[in-house]
């Protein structure tokens, strides 16, 4: 036999980035858990040495193709479903948006229920709010929800740009975040000679009808090309901190995204830089949420009360830096984030959705960390950041969170909808995973935990499999999208027929409200409210809690969507 002397070598260590580390270090090929034994090696026999490669080889060529038979066999899993189409679920999701649109309708919209709508949009402020988004199956446009909706799918387009084209879906992406910029440019004025207070206007439509006027948008069951009840719009001034920052982030976000027309994006980046002037000169014992204030937010409070507001400022500080290279934008973004984390609630702790971006801050504070290293001046305050986003995927993966019997993850344990934030949640997990690869480092630690790459990747997936039917009740919560999925969508323009000639009233939608039939128009690309913490649902379209789609919702899907689309990272170092 071949004979072998071994001599063993010291044990060594490789690097990891911890959370005590004092100072960067480029991201280490490796992680701190795995150690190396070195041997040197002596050959004293090379034909009995050479017999035993080939013996060797023969069973690690035997045990590959083993493995690689195993991989390509059916795997049983109680929830397993059809493969996901990911193009077509990306296609679906952005869909939903242009389901959305108010105001003068595109003609080559793919979605042939709808018309002009919300033309006088405006008018009772002497203003133009013509256009956006009607918020979800009812006709309310939310100011707040616009501009995070803006913002969310810009960074996804930022981050992976070139899985959209790849999926042609790119334009389609683009022209949904311009139709939202548009708006948002027309939802505040600036103060001028005559007038010398910030204006912005965070609500069109009523959730609260004014004495004597019993009709509004939550009361009438009617489609928005037919409303014929007042539209009050809500107005607020520079106190409304978080309105004011979140417009900022979305302006500054999708500048990036629509670059190509130049001017435009100019206009976008200029407006976001005097915008956040405004609202972050403000007196501090003046800022504030905006539903604090009853003209500004009264009407949007049962819907989406905003319970913080240094953590849009943060947000929409940090997209202008990454708009314009200006390290002030940063400065203000760091301490702000800080103050901020302070003042977190373990109520919102570890989500991300449109009233929380403390934990996306952490991760797009993180990238700048990784890819743009401004200098020793911000390391401290960006290690702060990674510290947190390291936290945040330690808690999605080890059991912080509860899970339902089919393992959707519950967030919130208020009996509110779970899929919003199960997405916002895969999409982060993803995201990460990504920037950790693209810099080959296979995983990271928060205090007595470490993660993996595939470790993010396998409950990203997990999440939004759930989501488009792998749950027990194979029940596709994407709209339109697979063999068996809600069709009692609670949603105005998707259950009354569609006849630009026929017109319904307030009361007279009220039928459709109640049937018990399918809508009569595919709402395809709504993700609904989804499934209790029990998995169960209700496919009932006078139950909002469970068949209620939204477009902040949507955004988090459609982000999700795309990191997963498929197995690249698909990132580019800098953006």
């Amino acid at each position: 036999m071949a004979t072998f002397e071994l001599e063993k070598l010291p044990l060594t260590y490789t690097h990891s980035l911890s959370d005590s580390s004092s100072a960067y270090q480029p991201f280490p090929s490796h992680s701190h858990y795995q150690k190396y034994y070195h041997y040197n090696l002596v050959i004293t026999d090379k034909d009995q040495f050479r017999n035993f490669l080939l013996v060797s080889l023969t069973i690690i060529l035997a045990i590959i193709a083993l493995v690689l038979i195993l991989h390509f066999l059916p795997h049983k899993n109680k929830h397993q479903g059809t493969s996901i189409n990911f193009k077509l679920a990306i296609n679906h999701a952005l869909t939903f948006y242009d389901a959305q649109k108010s105001g003068h309708y595109p003609k080559n919209s793919p979605v042939k229920f709808r018309g002009d709508s919300g033309l006088g949009d405006g008018k009772s402020a002497d203003t133009d709010l013509v256009g956006g988004f009607y918020d979800s199956g009812n006709n309310i446009k939310f100011t707040f929800t616009t501009a995070y909706t803006t913002t969310l799918l810009s960074w996804s387009v930022m981050e992976y740009h070139s899985k959209y084209a790849d999926l042609g879906e790119l334009q389609h992406v683009r022209d949904i975040i311009r139709w939202g910029s548009d708006y948002l440019l027309k939802v505040f004025i600036l103060p001028t000679s005559s007038k010398s207070n910030l204006t912005i206007y965070s609500q069109v439509g009523n959730t609260i009808s004014d004495k004597g006027e019993p009709k509004n948008d939550i009361s009438c069951w009617q489609r928005p090309e037919d409303m014929d009840y007042a539209r009050p719009v809500s107005i607020c001034d520079s106190s409304a901190s978080d309105l004011g920052g979140e417009i900022v982030a979305a302006l500054s976000a999708s500048s990036m995204v629509l670059k190509n027309d130049t001017e435009y994006s100019m206009k976008l980046v200029k407006a976001a830089e005097t915008l956040h002037k405004l609202v972050t000169s403000e007196d501090p014992k003046k800022q504030g949420t905006y539903t604090m204030v009853d003209a500004c937010g009264k009407q949007a409070r049962d819907f989406y009360k905003s319970s913080s507001y240094k953590d849009e400022l943060a947000w929409g500080g940090t997209w202008l830096f990454l708009a314009t290279g200006n390290l002030t934008y940063l400065d203000y973004a760091t301490e702000t984030f800080k103050s901020a984390k302070n003042n977190e609630s373990d109520f919102d702790n570890g989500t991300f959705d449109w009233n929380n971006k403390l934990n996306a801050l952490a991760v797009l504070l993180t990238r700048i960390r990784y890819f743009r290293d401004p200098g020793g001046l911000y390391e401290h305050a960006l290690r702060l950041s990674s510290n947190s986003t390291h936290s945040l995927m330690c808690s999605l993966l080890f059991n912080d969170f509860s899970r339902t019997p089919g393992g959707l993850i519950i967030m919130k344990d208020d009996n509110g909808p779970l899929l919003e934030y199960a997405a916002t949640a895969s999409f982060l997990s993803k995201l990460y995973s990504d920037y950790l690869h693209h810099l080959k480092f296979s995983g990271a630690k928060c205090k007595s935990n470490v993660f993996s790459v595939a470790m993010l990747r396998e409950f990203a997936s997990s999440q939004v499999n759930y989501i488009l039917g792998q749950n027990p009740l194979k029940m596709s919560y994407l709209v339109g999208h697979g063999d068996k999925f809600p069709v009692q969508v609670h949603h105005r323009s998707a259950s009354i027929p569609w006849d630009d000639k026929k017109h319904y009233s307030c009361d007279g939608g009220k039928k459709w409200l109640n049937s018990k039939d399918p809508n009569l128009q595919v709402l395809v690309g709504a993700m609904v409210g989804g499934p209790d913490m029990h998995d169960g649902f209700i496919d009932q379209r006078n139950n909002s809690r469970f068949t209620e789609p939204n477009i902040a919702s949507n955004a988090g899907l459609v982000a999700a969507l795309i990191a997963l689309s498929d197995n690249s990272s698909g990132l580019k170092d800098s953006f």
